[in-house]
């Protein structure tokens, strides 16, 4: 199994990354692709830098610092990675490398900021939406056992 792990370098994603380990360390043989979509340059960055190389050369390592705990997560694991580093709408392009490396899933952590922190982010949600293959949104422990005392609670009153 082929495996997209997006990560920004936040808690969350490295939540996914977690994840992934445990199914790696559980038995599910799986090669993993970590990938990291900076935005593109603004216009205002285009006009003031003149360079677009040396842009090109920032959001590298942007995006190279982004996915550097989660290299060392799976370095110590024992797990095997590839990175890819990308620039444009993050969503968009996440369904881009998905595709163009033929990967079986993808695995991401939860970006939300509702209320309870239980609601999806916008680029979670457009891979929801789009993706073609299945993707996985890891949530951090603490909102995963809420949303388990609530559905608890629900079936509690409804009997």
């Amino acid at each position: 199994m082929h495996i997209l792990l997006p990560v920004d370098g936040s808690p969350q994603s490295l939540e996914a990354v977690h994840h992934a380990i445990r199914l790696v360390r559980e038995g599910l043989k799986a090669e993993v692709l970590l990938a990291n979509v900076q935005e593109p340059s603004s216009l205002y960055e285009l006009v003031v830098v003149h360079d677009a190389q040396a842009l090109r050369r920032v959001a590298l390592e942007a995006g190279e610092h982004a996915v550097a705990k989660a290299v060392a997560l799976l370095t110590e694991a024992g797990i095997e990675y590839e990175i890819e580093i990308a620039s444009g709408d993050p969503a968009h392009m996440l369904a881009e490398i998905a595709e163009c490396n033929e990967c079986d899933a993808v695995i991401m952590g939860a970006h939300g900021e509702g209320a309870n922190k239980a609601s999806l982010g916008a680029v979670a949600q457009a891979l929801l939406r789009n993706s073609p293959i299945p993707v996985m949104i890891v949530r951090p422990p603490e909102v995963a056992e809420v949303a388990e005392v609530d559905v608890a609670e629900e079936r509690a009153d409804s009997t």
